[in-house]
């Protein structure tokens, strides 16, 4: 099929999106990202068991795990209050947000979106407006809808302000993503200069695949290597062992954290990682080697 006739078919889906049900939504969205049958009676792949995952794993604390602010509380009763970023406030609307009373430098996002988010380092050179438009249409955006990821189905749409934390050039900049299955930590994802020029994600990135002994592995997923190697964090241990305490008893999440200067911070839970759609693995067979990785017998 080509992109162009893709493209419509993928804004139909979307504009009728709510006359489906989830697995017919799905198997209709992951045909048209990659042209394969979804098969859902016996998956293997790494995406096709987060398809099933998607529409068989329904723990309500799952919920709770993907609101940016409810999150908090539950990284804080495990691992220590120290380790996540504070709070500046939690609202409603737009309209309730006082900027007067913010520091200079802050982050604003919502609390069950994903991309919604500004990054503001002048609070006195932006332009409010334009920040109102984008976290406004973001707060109206049902997240649920599009991508039947479950966790997200009964969050409640807020908007959530942070303290700013430097995490670094778009160069140093290092996303931890631990890939954990039932608790135990398997591979990290390093995504490297993934801040983009406005602040907010950027569209190329590099990505290395490590396992948990900081050893560079034979595979990617989607994205090239850094031409350069990249040293092992001092407190990289620590760092696993949050992930497995954050992941205890999930058949499978990435749990993604910063490491600034020494210093720790959780970042979020994500149960799909690229929703499950075309995360391209190369060599191809370790797509399958990633979805071995998960036991969906506690869901059937």
């Amino acid at each position: 099929m080509k992109k162009s006739v893709k493209r419509v078919f993928t804004k139909l889906l979307n504009m009728f999106a709510g006359l489906f049900s989830d697995k017919l939504f799905l198997k209709l969205k992951y045909h048209l990202a990659t042209g394969q049958k979804l098969d859902l009676s016996n998956p293997t792949t790494f995406d096709e068991k987060l398809q099933y995952l998607k529409l068989y794993n329904h723990n309500p604390k799952y919920t709770e795990l993907v609101d940016k602010f409810e999150v908090k509380k539950y990284v804080e009763s495990l691992i220590g209050k120290e380790y996540v970023i504070p709070t500046i406030g939690i609202y409603q609307s737009f309209e309730e947000i006082n900027f007067d009373l913010l520091p200079k430098q802050f982050v604003i996002k919502c609390t069950h979106d994903s991309g919604g988010l500004v990054v503001v380092k002048d609070k006195s050179k932006v332009n409010i407006e334009s920040i109102k438009k984008k976290i406004t249409k973001s707060l109206r955006h049902n997240y649920f809808k599009f991508t039947r990821e479950w966790p997200y189905k009964n969050v409640k749409p807020r908007i959530i302000i942070e303290e700013y934390i430097e995490l670094g050039s778009k160069e140093n900049h290092y996303d931890y993503k631990f890939m954990c299955f039932n608790g135990i930590p398997k591979y990290l994802f390093l995504d490297v200069g993934v801040i983009g020029s406005d602040g907010g994600h950027a569209d190329e990135y590099y990505r290395n695949i490590y396992d948990m002994n900081f050893d560079l592995q034979p595979f990617r997923e989607t994205r090239r290597n850094t031409p350069y190697l990249v040293e092992k964090p001092k407190n990289f241990e620590k760092m696993v062992e949050i992930a497995a305490i954050l992941s205890k008893s999930i058949p499978h999440v990435r749990v993604d954290l910063y490491n600034v200067g020494g210093k720790i911070y959780f970042g979020e839970i994500t149960f799909f990682h690229g929703s499950g759609i075309n995360n391209k693995f190369i060599p191809d067979e370790y797509s399958k080697k990633m979805g071995d990785l998960i036991d969906l017998s506690s869901c059937k």
